[in-house]
């Protein structure tokens, strides 16, 4: 198994988390998402422990999760910042987001797409795109099946699940991505968009939101 390490930092205005996932032998990693006031520590640690980030994948195009982009790529020229076709729009214009932000996020278009049952790598770190829409078009979780977790960005949250009362949310369509992703493994770590980690297991058995979308 590959020697992978995840180092998690969470902040900005929406408590965000940002997730560094490193493949260490290969010594390249990839970012999870760049809230805003939170990547500069993740980013120091990549450069301290030596390694190159290839990639900025976003989870979606919301601005929490895409706001400290430019941050990434001025200190990691060579990441390519991903995203499902569907959440770029909200990548080339931040602004279309309902949210009055104190801050100005870059607008700038995707280096490449995600897409439903992609395979990435990091190093020797297989990763599987799901593209699990509902809180967003474009929302995808990653899957590290040899590693058991799953990067989840805002679909299933801490006992609660992604909010669906925005402009292009869709409740059915979250419920379904809700029941896509439950069939992993029950022993799968949840690296959640908010909050802390769980597993699937949990979340099947605490979160009312996943068991009435399963029908439990």
């Amino acid at each position: 198994m590959a020697h992978m390490k995840i180092l998690s930092r969470g902040g900005g205005i929406a408590s965000t988390n940002s997730y560094l996932v490193a493949e260490e032998d290969a010594r390249v990693a990839v970012l999870f998402d760049a809230p805003d006031h939170t990547v500069g520590p993740l980013l120091d640690e990549a450069v301290n422990r030596g390694w190159d980030i290839i990639g900025l994948w976003l989870t979606h195009g919301h601005f929490d999760h895409t706001a400290d982009h430019a941050l990434v790529t001025q200190r990691f020229p060579k990441a390519s910042v991903l995203i499902h076709p569907l959440d770029e729009p909200k990548l080339i214009d931040p602004t279309r987001m309902p949210f009055a932000l104190p801050f100005v996020i870059p607008p700038r278009k995707a280096d490449g797409y995600l897409s439903e049952g992609q395979e990435l790598k990091i190093g020797s770190i297989l990763v599987r795109v799901i593209h699990t829409p509902g809180h967003a078009p474009g929302h995808v979780c990653f899957h590290l099946p040899d590693e058991e977790t799953l990067v989840g960005g805002d679909l299933i949250i801490m006992g609660a699940v992604g909010r669906t009362d925005l402009p292009d949310s869709i409740p059915a369509d979250l419920d379904e991505s809700i029941r896509k992703i439950m069939r992993l493994p029950a022993a799968t770590r949840l690296l959640p968009g908010h909050g802390r980690p769980s597993t699937l297991a949990e979340e099947r058995e605490n979160n009312e939101y996943v068991r009435a979308a399963l029908g439990e």
